[in-house]
């Protein structure tokens, strides 16, 4: 997917970004980098190579166009590199590289695959920012980053289920799991996240474990795989590492003839959030989440880029805050994961 999007003033940038280049710059009217601050476009003529999740997935589409929108007053120029085929988001970023431009954004598809595109891109003098996933460690001194907490997120699913199952008086249980694409370090920070807590709780054991590559279709067709596999009474609990892969595996549970929840029924929880899932919580059927709604982390980014753009040199990395979700404190996270 290419698209180039020459932004202009006219929509308004996010309160968080010019919230803070005011604290950083001491006032937006008083910095030349305060970003539409008297109707000018201040970065008119810089450009950023957005290489972020395709549209075709859920997360990806809100985050690029929040991303967008948050940067829409300023002048920057954003190239749409977007993609969930790893294969071609390493054509699609060593095009970036050779285009030049002032930064690229990217969330690493296959971590492995991009260490050497990001070693031209040191070498050609073009800045990259990770965000969501972190990059190889080997490279990760050339790259600056704003990451999900996603180790938190995995021991939020853990408890979830942990505290599900207990809830029904399960003295033992088997827990299978639909993960995203297993090449990510997002995906692999997630599950030893998961795995460390699951570890407290051995009573309960994951029994399967199978890549979904953050696909819906995929996610039910796999959940209905295992479900049939292992049988009513082989599973009592799921982890699906989104809210979108975590209800198709209840819809499928639904067709198995499996219970949902309640005294006896399967444990199910996500672990970033989206309205469905927050529906989910509150009709008793999805028992938990955790946040890491694009919108916030697409602030922030596009606020890390601004920075970086306006020389305020941010620091190499930011983490993104997240929380458990479940029914007992579902009305605090509702509005922040009811936008996609």
């Amino acid at each position: 997917m290419f698209r180039t999007r020459s932004l202009r003033a006219g929509l308004t940038a996010g309160a968080l970004g010019l919230t803070l280049l005011a604290t950083a710059c001491g006032g937006a009217a008083d910095s030349p980098s305060s970003p539409g601050a008297s109707g000018d476009a201040p970065l008119q003529g810089k450009t950023i190579a957005l290489l972020g999740y395709g549209d075709t997935n859920p997360w990806g589409a809100y985050f690029n166009d929040v991303f967008i929108e948050e940067l829409a007053s300023t002048g920057v120029e954003i190239n749409e590199l977007t993609t969930m085929d790893p294969g071609t988001q390493v054509q699609n970023f060593n095009q970036a590289v050779a285009q030049k431009p002032d930064l690229i954004a990217v969330a690493i598809l296959d971590t492995q695959a991009m260490v050497v595109p990001i070693q031209r891109a040191e070498a050609a003098g073009v800045p990259v920012l990770a965000f969501d996933g972190p990059p190889d460690p080997s490279v990760a001194g050339d790259v600056m980053s704003v990451l999900s907490d996603n180790e938190k997120l995995g021991e939020y699913a853990a408890e979830n289920i942990i505290e599900g199952l207990q809830a029904q008086g399960r003295d033992s249980g088997n827990v299978i799991v639909l993960t995203g694409t297993k090449s990510m370090l997002v995906t692999q920070d997630r599950m030893k996240g998961f795995n460390r807590v699951m570890a407290t709780a051995p009573q309960y054991q994951v029994v399967d474990e199978q890549d979904a590559n953050w696909d819906v279709q995929l996610s039910g067709t796999i959940a209905q795989q295992l479900l049939a596999k292992h049988g009513r009474d082989g599973v009592q609990a799921a982890y699906g590492m989104a809210d979108y892969m975590a209800l198709p595996i209840i819809q499928a549970a639904k067709q198995a003839g499996f219970p949902i929840a309640g005294d006896d029924g399967l444990i199910v929880t996500g672990s970033n959030c989206f309205k469905a899932g927050i529906d989910s919580i509150r009709a008793g059927e999805l028992y938990g989440t955790a946040t890491e709604d694009p919108g916030t982390i697409a602030v922030q980014t596009a606020d890390y880029a601004l920075r970086f753009l306006t020389g305020q040199n941010p620091p190499q990395s930011e983490i993104v805050e997240e929380s458990r979700i479940t029914a007992a404190n579902l009305d605090e996270f509702a509005e922040q994961c009811s936008h996609v």
